[in-house]
């Protein structure tokens, strides 16, 4: 009888690993760029084939951009939709403390162009994406290395350094930017004017409040990450054009 009671025991926990839904790779690494080491993480898609090219996304950590913000936001916002549609996420850690809007955006393009020899990007080109502090880092870095990214997706944010130049190296990308309806940051009129400007000079920019929402937004986490993912995808066509 304990035998027959520990076969029925072993055979339930095996069919209930069988239908537990196999999770994203994901991969914790460090690289050296210009002597900084670099840390970050890849979030790889389920059944990862190292021969196969995939779309990939850019992501940043909020706030102070350690690595546990960057475990937050893969968790919060990428990770699951990343497996079900076949992303290769990057997410990396501030080097030495410095932001990406800051000294912290010196790693690239270095960094970018090792993650392209290490997995096969589509076209070369990477989606980039970001809350808070991360989506000012999104426009900031996009801005600088404009050749890397097909679109910039701010959650909120907006680019800092608005001169002609920077302008002009994003305007060829897919801009989304989305504010809460109750931030207390007050950014949402200086989204808002941003957007605007980007718009009268031709470009693809889209501004959205997210009605009842903070400076953190719910709105684009958990299930609802498929919005985001939504805008990466139509950006592969000509932003959803």
């Amino acid at each position: 009888m304990r035998q027959l009671r520990w076969g029925i025991f072993w055979l339930a926990a095996v069919v209930i690993l069988a239908t537990v839904p196999v999770k994203a790779d994901v991969l914790d690494k460090t690289m050296k760029v210009g002597g900084t080491a670099v840390h970050y993480k890849v979030v790889l898609p389920k059944n990862y084939d190292a021969g196969k090219a995939y779309p990939g996304i850019l992501g940043f950590g909020g706030g102070p951009q350690t690595m546990n913000v960057v475990d937050n936001v893969i968790a919060r916002n990428f990770r699951d939709e990343a497996e079900k549609r076949g992303y290769i996420v990057v997410v990396p850690a501030a080097p030495n403390d410095d932001l990406f809007f800051e000294a912290g955006a010196s790693i690239f393009p270095e960094f970018l162009k090792q993650i392209l020899a290490d997995y096969k990007i589509r076209d070369n080109k990477f989606h980039i994406a970001g809350p808070s502090n991360r989506g000012i880092s999104a426009f900031h870095v996009a801005s600088l290395n404009p050749d890397y990214f097909l679109s910039i997706t701010a959650f909120p944010g907006y680019l800092w350094e608005e001169t002609p130049a920077h302008i002009a190296a994003i305007s060829k990308m897919c801009i989304s930017m989305f504010v809460g309806e109750l931030d207390p940051m007050g950014w949402q009129p200086l989204m808002q004017k941003q957007a605007a400007e980007f718009r009268a000079k031709g470009m693809t920019a889209t501004y959205t409040v997210e009605k009842g929402q903070p400076h953190r937004l719910d709105t684009l986490a958990g299930a609802n990450a498929a919005r985001l993912f939504d805008l990466f995808d139509q950006a592969k066509s000509g932003c959803g054009k």
